[in-house]
């Protein structure tokens, strides 16, 4: 079952505990001395950034799936997310220039994290806090050795993983894999949390690495067998069709779905039913069209049930970890507290202006 780790940050003795979990992270994913050290220099100077502008915040770390994925065996890399709900970088360029830090840090600062880091983005808005994402892979340019398949044109994907109560593991898991020019996007969210809800999320995405090339609906039939004899899931799969332009979709259960068309979101509905327990007869997939001003949101229900996306929702265009760390920050309050595991999964144009 995946590890992650949830690291809250009120001082400056949480640092090292950031570096700890991000130095663990990298040992998982199987990084070397080198990269090790680089995640332990971003995953530092990233909890010490949250004590500087917001004088607290989350540090979580995680070996998740690279926003553009890979035939083949699967690469992992390791995820590291500061979420704050502080004042905000009243300037992100300074704060992005290498040597921009405080006497108290290593002296690299948010520019050498992103130089450093393999995919590095930054979301900050005055009054709301801030977001942060870096990934650290095998290699340095993020690309393991040896041959293999160009990139994906146009579509990248990322998500944030939020264990319950702040618990080693999460009962939901999300993956993104690649066969030919479809790609294909699932969040899985086990019954209930802790380990018997995570072996039943982490038995899904499994299944789905095993036959990539599977419809959302043939990709759910597999998984409803990979988890006989677990407590089931609820599972929803998204599958772009890079050379046709279509995005299809099939659910079970309570996994949310929200794609952004032009100016509006719709709903992408899931059919009633528990993955590995109790499947319909006959599954709808849902077929739309994808344009570079598409946007999928999956998310399960640790989110408010009534939550819809904010206007400024992925825009600018950002990394899609940021856009679904974002979402988790701004949908929760003290008010509503979450009673279960949250994970958002985000499927995303590439901006024409990044490579």
């Amino acid at each position: 079952m995946p590890r992650v780790w949830d690291v809250p940050v009120q001082d400056s003795t949480r640092v090292r505990d950031v570096r700890v979990a991000a130095e663990e992270a990298a040992a998982l994913a199987g990084l070397d001395a080198s990269r090790t050290a680089t995640v332990s220099l971003v995953a530092t100077e990233l909890a010490t950034n949250l004590l500087k502008h917001a004088q607290a915040g989350e540090v979580l770390v995680d070996v998740v799936d690279p926003p553009v994925p890979r035939e083949g065996r699967p690469e992992r890399v390791v995820q590291i997310t500061a979420v704050d709900h502080g004042p905000g970088i009243a300037d992100v360029a300074a704060a992005l220039r290498d040597g921009f830090t405080t006497a108290r840090s290593l002296g690299a600062g948010l520019g050498t994290c992103r130089r450093l880091a393999d995919d590095f983005d930054l979301h900050s808005v005055l009054g709301r806090g801030t977001v942060a994402v870096a990934r650290v892979g095998a290699a340095a340019d993020g690309v393991p050795s040896g041959d293999g398949p160009p990139k994906a044109p146009g579509v990248r994907a990322g998500g944030v993983n939020v264990p319950f109560a702040g618990a080693d593991f999460s009962g939901d898991a999300w993956a993104w894999v690649r066969s030919g020019d479809r790609l294909t996007l699932m969040l899985a969210d086990g019954l209930g949390h802790g380990g018997e809800a995570a072996r039943a999320s982490t038995a899904a995405v499994e299944a789905l690495r095993r036959r990539p090339g599977l419809s959302p609906a043939e990709a759910l039939t597999e998984i409803h067998g990979a988890l006989a004899g677990t407590r089931g899931a609820a599972v929803a799969v998204a599958q772009l069709d890079l050379w046709a332009g279509r995005l299809r979709f099939a659910g079970i259960g309570n996994v949310g779905a929200r794609l952004r068309e032009g100016d509006r979101w719709r709903s992408l509905l899931s059919r009633p039913g528990i993955v590995g327990v109790h499947r319909p007869r006959t599954l709808r997939e849902d077929d739309v069209a994808w344009s570079g001003e598409s946007l999928l949101i999956l998310h399960t229900d640790g989110l408010p049930s009534r939550w819809n996306p904010a206007a400024d929702t992925g825009v600018p265009s950002a990394d899609p970890a940021v856009t679904a760390a974002v979402t988790i920050r701004d949908a929760g309050s003290p008010a509503r507290p979450v009673r279960d595991d949250t994970a958002v999964a985000v499927l995303a144009p590439t901006p024409a202006d990044r490579s």
